[in-house]
């Protein structure tokens, strides 16, 4: 008797796990399925984000070939921020410092602040950045498109000076 107790008491016992071990597979479950929902929607998020950066990235190569095919194109006038698209004007009378992007900005201010003609590696501290050769090379690539857009004059080779506003 004993034994068919102790045999009852077992089968009791592992039915009682299995029962619990039951509960805890369909909790997961239930969070699997939200996870997947969740996940299925960031994936869908990453797809528009990557979709509108091509897009935008495609759109600005056209503007830039079109720009370099019909000269200067003025989108900007005196007082009007532009946000998003990092778009450096052409100088014009009348044009101040702040309608370029704040990096474009602090180069052009701390070109204008120093007492001669600076490199990128010098600017590259001065406007918050680590003096590394990704960056300084970056830099260097924006000194030249403010050279280009008439913000800056390189008098010599990698040397950055204001261009001079009596023109």
């Amino acid at each position: 008797m004993e034994e068919a107790t102790l045999m009852g008491s077992l089968i009791g016992e592992l039915e009682a796990r299995e029962a619990a071990a039951r509960v805890r597979v369909e909790e997961l479950e239930v969070q699997v399925a939200e996870l997947t929902a969740r996940l299925e929607g960031e994936r869908e998020v990453l797809a528009r984000l990557r979709v509108t950066r091509e897009t935008v990235a495609e759109v600005l190569t056209e503007l830039s070939v079109q720009d370099v095919e019909a000269g200067p194109v003025e989108r900007v006038e005196s007082g009007v921020r532009v946000v998003g698209a990092v778009m450096v004007p052409h100088w014009r009378e009348g044009l101040s410092v702040d309608v370029l992007p704040d990096v474009y900005r602090d180069i052009v201010e701390v070109v204008a602040d120093a007492s001669s003609p600076m490199q990128a590696k010098q600017i590259v501290p001065r406007i918050g950045l680590p003096a590394v050769t990704g960056k300084i090379e970056g830099t260097r690539g924006k000194l030249k498109r403010l050279v280009e857009r008439g913000w800056l004059v390189e008098d010599q080779p990698g040397r950055f000076a204001p261009a001079p506003r009596d023109r």
